[in-house]
């Protein structure tokens, strides 16, 4: 099995960042529980960067790191998953998964 990288862009609707992530944190204690989870956060633009291409202030990216794509397909539906949709399906705008493996 080989490692998979998950970068995934999230996009809320103006000015719902803040309860988006507010969301996000709530769940990260279960997805950091799940068997294969390596590593699963957030993060936002970096205010200094001024040399950097910014996503914006509606927007965050959680970096992801999981043992391998299956253990991604179970987080993928796990229950508190679901939840975590459900919660934030009013609040985005836009979200872009990209899903990659070791070279």
């Amino acid at each position: 099995m080989s490692r998979v990288h998950v970068i995934a862009i999230i996009t809320a609707k103006p000015g719902k960042r803040a309860e988006v992530l507010e969301n996000f944190n709530a769940n990260v204690a279960a997805v950091h529980a799940e068997d294969g989870c390596i590593e699963y956060g957030a993060v936002i633009d970096c205010a200094d960067a001024g040399f950097a291409t910014a996503f914006g202030a509606d927007s965050f990216v959680v970096v992801e790191k999981w043992a391998s794509l299956e253990h991604l397909k179970a987080h993928a539906a796990a229950p508190h998953m679901k939840a975590y949709a459900e919660k934030n399906k009013d609040l985005l705008a836009d979200r872009t998964i990209h899903v990659m493996s070791d070279v």
